[in-house]
């Protein structure tokens, strides 16, 4: 006879105690930016991807006021409005790419994204150390997935030449990947792209904004057009959302085939009005950007000085302690000295590879770094 859910729950949850991977929600209160307040005590906060500090900028409310909350309908019905439109032409602008088409996370961008461009009888070559949503996304398209070791383009390569010449061939990769904090090989994987005949889709949720001159990414940096350029809203513009940018023909190939956007009511004019403000600010934050660079630098120094495993230069760094049990006890302790960083285990990452991932932002200062490098120690 079957168990009651929750009891069945229960066994479920038990197991993940006796692993180390059980997680818990911190109740956290709102605080200055940098900082984050918990059960009435205020903490430095290395654990979001605020990059630019921008989560907490002021905006001009009073100008705000007329712009509904809600867009009322899906973008296909009659909740396409003009804060869409706006916000996607700033974003395309940003990146460089002629179009934008706005999703309501980046979650939802991948699972929406992948499988309309990519079917049955096709071919998806992926990073293993993609994020999950481009994971689902591969699997939701039911194209015969590649998975390729990390980084590695003769693997890749290989992979390319031996696959059936039969269908769409599509290669997927993280520009800054979300927990190494290391970067893809983007001119290097254009060029074989072109050589096999692929299409390229390159996930910047963790550069663009951050990275490149002005924020438009390490693409444009790097002179790289990919056919599919996905960004991230809920990161360094401090607002939520993702968009993919491209053709205007991919554009409207996903209006009509992203069920991510079809069966979904539009993302909030509002907020809409408030990305197009946002990437105005992203554009002129050079000095936010040269100055989380340059503590990204610091604190990967300094855990390297400690004898550390470290991962990422910038904008992510990453300390390795290699069990659930260690990675834990490190983010506890760091809390017992007052700051937040959260402790990395698998599913999320590979086993043995558990860890405390440290974000520094433009608002921490050179200090912060000294102080969470000495909590460390």
């Amino acid at each position: 006879m079957q168990r009651p859910l929750d009891e069945a729950i229960t066994a479920r949850l038990q197991e993940l105690d006796a692993r180390g991977l059980r997680r818990t929600l911190l109740p956290l209160g709102l605080d200055e930016p940098g900082r984050a307040a918990l059960d009435g005590r205020s903490y430095l906060d290395f654990g979001s991807n605020d990059y630019l500090a921008l989560a907490s900028a002021p905006l001009e409310w009073e100008s705000l006021a007329t712009i509904p909350t809600g867009a009322r309908a899906s973008r296909l019905v009659t909740g396409n409005l003009s804060p869409h439109m706006a916000a996607e032409r700033a974003l395309a602008e940003l990146v460089g790419l002629p179009s934008a088409l706005l999703f309501t996370s980046g979650y939802a961008t991948n699972v929406g994204a992948l499988p309309a461009l990519v079917g049955p009888g096709d071919h998806v070559f992926s990073d293993e150390l993609n994020h999950a949503s481009l994971i689902d996304g591969c699997r939701l398209s039911r194209a015969h997935i590649h998975r390729f070791p990390h980084n590695d383009l003769q693997a890749l390569e290989l992979a390319l030449a031996a696959a059936p010449p039969s269908g769409h061939r599509l290669v997927v990769t993280e520009a800054v990947f979300s927990m190494e904090g290391d970067r893809a090989p983007l001119e290097q994987l254009r060029a074989l792209t072109e050589r096999h005949g692929a299409w390229l889709m390159v996930d910047e949720a963790h550069s663009v904004g951050v990275l490149g001159r002005r924020g438009r990414g390490l693409c444009h940096e790097a002179g790289v057009t990919p056919e599919v350029l996905i960004g991230t809203l809920g990161k360094a513009f401090g607002a939520m959302g993702a968009f993919v940018a491209g053709s205007s023909r991919l554009r409207e190939l996903l209006f009509h085939r992203a069920r991510s956007v079809v069966f979904s009511t539009g993302i909030s004019p509002l907020m809409a009005e408030i990305v197009s403000r946002r990437t105005l600010q992203v554009l002129e934050a050079d000095e936010a950007r040269a100055h989380q660079a340059a503590l990204a630098t610091q604190l990967a120094t300094g855990l390297q000085r400690l004898g550390l495993e470290v991962r990422g230069t910038g904008p992510i760094v990453t300390a390795v302690f290699g069990t659930p049990q260690g990675a834990v006890e490190a983010e506890t302790r760091l809390r017992e000295a007052g700051i937040l960083a959260r402790a990395i285990r698998p599913p999320t990452v590979p086993e043995g590879t558990s860890r405390v991932r440290l974000v520094p932002t433009a608002a921490h200062s050179s200090a912060d770094i000294d102080r969470l490098l000495g909590a460390i120690a």
